[in-house]
């Protein structure tokens, strides 16, 4: 029997081991090694097509490498997705709309994620998601809304829920600020700070600013090029520029990066 119960400090490792990732043939990313530890915040940093999103997949068992191997607590998850969900929930990027048009109540799209992922329930069901949707942030009203029907910053509320019913010690958040409005972006950014402190979170992001003051460290992949460090160690101009070239201005002691997707100070 469990109820939701988010654990404090839920020490872990994820070890990347001489990994090369990609698709169809084409490599991505290649021979990354890396020691993550946590609880904390973790950002992925870099233009588009490094192989951000892909690497999230792999860490999760989505994505099998083309060699290499991903251990998570001393566990090998490479390529089973199986093994990596009992340490991690998974956010994937959110999306303004659903590929289909179909109904969904919050109530619903829980209960099945939970029936799939949870053996155990005690107590009510309802129970049960009123108290995951109170650790997020939401009040139980929002049980019986279409979930497409929600805002972007609702929505990613309650996708993170999801990922944090079994209690992993581990969450990985695909853009977890995308879609969402300025207000809803803090609000996100504030609910994930707080579950670092508790929790290894890995993010993607384009805009590292709302999320810095939280974060431990980033690792900035480039092509064939990767940093791995504190805040202060990655966001500065010399190493930077290597990743972004002329995307990089200064103002002051203030780095502004811009590319396709922000222009933010970060």
């Amino acid at each position: 029997m469990i109820s939701v119960n988010i654990s404090k400090d839920m020490e872990c490792y994820v070890e990347i081991r001489n990994l090369t990732a990609g698709y169809n043939g084409f490599e991505v990313i290649k021979n990354l090694n890396l020691r993550i530890e946590g609880p904390g915040l973790i950002q992925f940093l870099g233009p588009n097509g490094v192989g951000k999103t892909t690497l999230l997949k792999v860490l999760a068992g989505l994505i099998k490498p083309m060699k290499g191997y991903v251990i998570i607590n001393g566990v090998n998850v490479t390529g089973n997705p199986s093994r990596a969900g009992k340490f991690l929930g998974y956010v994937p990027q959110l999306t303004l709309q659903p590929s289909g048009n179909y109904p969904m109540s919050v109530y619903e799209f829980l209960k099945t994620s939970l029936k799939i992922r949870v053996k155990s329930i005690s107590n009510d069901i309802k129970v049960f998601i009123k108290e995951l949707l109170e650790v997020v942030g939401l009040d139980e009203s929002v049980m019986n809304s279409n979930i497409w029907e929600l805002s972007g910053g609702q929505r990613q509320r309650v996708f993170i829920a999801r990922a944090l019913a079994h209690d992993p010690p581990i969450l990985l958040l695909d853009e977890p600020l995308s879609a969402i409005d300025p207000l809803g972006k803090a609000e996100i950014a504030k609910l994930i700070g707080q579950l670092s402190s508790k929790k290894l979170i890995i993010v993607t992001s384009h805009n590292p600013s709302l999320l810095l003051r939280f974060t431990r460290k980033i690792l900035l992949l480039g092509r064939g090029f990767y940093v791995y460090g504190n805040v202060s160690e990655v966001m500065n101009p010399k190493v930077l520029r290597r990743i972004y070239g002329s995307s990089i201005i200064t103002d002051g002691e203030n780095v502004h990066i811009m590319d396709s997707h922000v222009c933010c100070p970060t």
